[in-house]
């Protein structure tokens, strides 16, 4: 099994790079682990793979991570890879937003903007996935606004409760990759 973190930054089996990933075998190992859990799981459960590949790739892009976003989106059909395109560029932010609860924390509260999937987008990604998208969009760009409701607007488009387990899963899945990815394409720009 090819470790896809090595795939996406390019690092050659013996190479400098591998020898410093293999420092932390354990991180790297769980790493692909984690990623074969959440794409290659031996019982799919109420997630479907599109579906899997449909946000990963709307995180990477969110995220600006070319490499990832084409990885992810090339396991997507044309029509569903052109409808997460357009809508990751409508939904680009900076971040973190949102409120602290009343407390020391206040002081870091920073207004944003929120998003929702265009009406084309709607139809396109039907209402699973465009509550996920919006879901997908609160936990990267307004984390701290988490709240019941933004729950329960996937559980009113045919989300259970496990399956938000697992597209919560999926989108810290990939913030964490994509920041592995990134910083180890620094590391090998350096060796």
């Amino acid at each position: 099994m090819t470790d896809v973190i090595d795939s996406l930054v390019g690092i050659a089996p013996g190479s400098k790079l591998d020898a410093i990933r293999a420092q932390r075998s354990e991180a790297r190992k769980h790493a692909q682990a984690s990623y074969t859990s959440l794409f290659e799981p031996k019982e799919l459960g109420g997630v479907g793979a599109e579906e899997r590949h449909a946000i990963a790739a709307f995180v990477a892009g969110l995220h600006g991570e070319a490499k990832t976003d084409a990885f992810y989106a090339a396991k997507l059909p044309a029509n569903l890879r052109a409808a997460v395109a357009t809508e990751v560029a409508a939904a680009r932010s900076k971040g973190p937003y949102g409120r602290f609860p009343k407390g020391p924390l206040s002081v870091e509260d920073a207004p944003g903007p929120s998003w929702q999937v265009s009406d084309a987008g709607r139809a396109a990604l039907g209402p699973r996935l465009t509550a996920a998208f919006e879901h997908t969009h609160m936990l990267v760009f307004h984390p701290r606004d988490a709240s019941a409701a933004s729950l329960q607007s996937l559980l009113d488009a045919g989300w259970t409760t496990t399956d938000i387990v697992t597209v919560s899963q999926l989108v810290s899945f990939l913030s964490y990759q994509i920041r592995v990815v990134s910083g180890l394409t620094v590391l090998a720009s350096t060796l």
